[in-house]
């Protein structure tokens, strides 16, 4: 329950410290007087976006700050989730300045305003007067249905299955829509791999191929040269080998009287065995080229399909050429396997609507019994709100197709006169019928909900006198826990309210004022005494002026 409130320099507030009882509580005042910017203010405190325009004129920053107590509530894995010190007296503060920039604080902890909406939504609803168009909102119709049904951990598993659903379609549409485009281009990337294939390329080829060209191509040169090279070293007339080896006999002839010469002799003799070698080599190799015409057309067409082959794909070597053959092997590969993988997904996915439609229909068949009871409760409320012909009935329809809330279409009709017809309630209903049936929605609701305060912003709007005062008890009973439908302690109800009916009941009577200063205008709120609320509940039967009569009523509403 929140217990204080504290408001500095937000719009006609210079500053603002106001406590908050339990029970139910009222506030009144003028048009205009402040009652929606203190509103606002709180709004912006339970995580609504924050406007730089609405900081008081002439101040740097405005702060916002409530202190709620949540000892009752059970918080404590919640704050744990968020990462928050938990205290039974829970701190909501922020901050905006006029650069607009703007801090958000949970126990004096800065936290995302995301968070900071998540803590407010358990703290406190507040319900203004647009809120009542929400009844023609399907989303909020179904989502009084299951709060009614209890069945939030069906809800949550059905969502599950839900999500896992609607994901494998994604991916199997996906995958559909792939294989399409990959199927049309199936013939030419089969094409591109034929071509590959038929190469059969080989990693080191291209080098040994091309050696091997140059080889033939000059094949009469090279041998040529080996034989001119050969008879050079041993050929049939005075060879070089032949020098060597009579050169080496004059040596020998002179080594015994002439010592050197026999070391020079081992040289030379060292020399010929080496060049007789390089002679034998030449003969070989001489006799190892061939001048084949045939061999080099094949070698030549050969490195023209792979310089072909590297010039179409941009490459320069065949160890690329052969990536991209692999590349368009593993694209084949893959096109050729889709039907498996959409064969799977398409299984898979029958199977989680199969699963889905069976929790769908326990959903459905709690909807169905918590309509009948939302049907009854809500005929005795109207009754009680001066509406005993009122007639109020819960439609719940199949839809064509799931969604996350599953397959129920949720209607609420309604008709005020005896005898009438049950039409969808925004078409029928006047704008006291549906404060109405509004403020009995929320009192069932309440009874539901851990929700440790409720704020109503004019609730009562078209509604005066007797209906005015028995909406004031059912706001009590919310507040009191007297109702039969209440799961739990009484909680902390506040109406804004322009009724002097309704300003009479509450236990706590407030009062936002204007007062103007030197400079400004500036808004106050204060709590009345006895005599105060008294005088004020007769301005709000007769006036400014104020009358005996006036001021006896005003007592009698009191019950003083």
């Amino acid at each position: 329950m929140i217990r204080t409130l504290f408001i500095q320099n937000y719009a006609l507030i210079e500053s603002l410290d106001i406590t908050f009882e339990d029970g139910f509580s009222v506030i009144t005042g003028e048009t205009g007087a402040g009652k929606s910017i203190m509103l606002g203010a709180l709004a912006l405190l339970l995580g609504q976006r924050a406007d730089s325009k609405a900081i008081r004129q002439g101040a740097s920053k405005c702060v916002i700050e409530a202190h709620f107590d949540v000892k009752d509530y059970h918080f404590q894995s919640f704050f744990q989730t968020i990462d928050v010190d938990y205290d039974d007296d829970c701190i909501l503060r922020r901050e905006m300045y006029a650069s607009g920039k703007s801090r958000a604080f949970i126990n004096d902890t800065p936290v995302q305003l995301s968070q900071l909406k998540a803590v407010g939504d358990k703290l406190i609803d507040i319900h203004s007067q647009h809120q009542n168009l929400m009844l023609n909102d399907e989303g909020f119709q179904l989502d009084v249905l299951d709060i009614l049904s209890h069945h939030k951990e069906q809800l949550s598993d059905y969502r599950s299955i839900y999500r896992s659903w609607t994901d494998t379609k994604k991916a199997m549409n996906k995958l559909v829509e792939e294989a399409e485009r990959n199927k049309a281009d199936e013939d030419y990337v089969r094409f591109q791999l034929t071509q590959l294939q038929e190469a059969r390329l080989q990693a080191d080829e291209q080098e040994q191929l091309e050696q091997e060209q140059d080889i033939l191509s000059h094949a009469e040169d090279i041998k040529s040269v080996l034989y001119h090279s050969y008879h050079l070293l041993d050929g049939d007339e005075q060879g070089l080998l032949q020098s060597l080896k009579d050169c080496h006999s004059s040596l020998a002839s002179i080594s015994k009287f002439f010592p050197s010469a026999d070391e020079l002799a081992e040289r030379l003799n060292s020399s010929y065995i080496e060049l007789k070698d390089i002679a034998e080599e030449l003969t070989a190799q001489e006799e190892s080229v061939e001048f084949n015409p045939t061999r080099l057309d094949e070698v030549t067409n050969r490195l023209n399909t792979i310089y072909t082959l590297q010039k179409k794909h941009h490459v320069n070597t065949v160890a690329e050429l052969m990536t991209i053959e692999a590349g368009y092997q593993k694209q084949l590969d893959s096109i050729m396997s889709f039907d498996d993988q959409i064969a799977a997904l398409r299984l898979r996915c029958q199977q989680e609507q199969q699963e889905l439609i069976k929790e769908a229909g326990v959903l459905t068949n709690n909807r169905k019994q918590a309509a009948k009871e939302v049907e009854a409760r809500m005929q005795s409320r109207l009754a009680a709100l001066g509406m005993p012909n009122a007639h109020f009935k819960v439609e719940v329809d199949a839809r064509k197709e799931p969604d996350m809330n599953g397959m129920d279409s949720v209607k609420f009709l309604f008709c005020a006169n005896k005898n009438g017809v049950l039409q969808d309630i925004s078409s029928v209903a006047s704008g006291g019928e549906i404060a109405r049936v509004m403020l009995s929605l929320k009192a069932m609701l309440a009874g539901e909900t851990r929700l440790s305060t409720i704020i109503f912003d004019e609730i009562d709007t078209g509604v005066s006198g007797e209906i005015a005062s028995r909406m004031a008890d059912m706001m009590q009973d919310m507040a009191n826990g007297n109702s039969n439908e209440m799961h739990q302690a009484g909680r902390q109800v506040i109406s804004i309210t322009h009724l002097p009916q309704i300003a009479a009941k509450g236990s706590v009577h407030y009062k936002v004022y204007k007062k103007d200063n030197e400079l400004e205008t500036v808004s106050h709120i204060r709590r009345l005494t006895t005599d105060e609320r008294v005088e004020e509940i007769a301005q709000m039967l007769s006036g400014d002026t104020l009358s005996e009569a006036a001021i006896q009523n005003a007592r009698v509403l009191l019950k003083i």
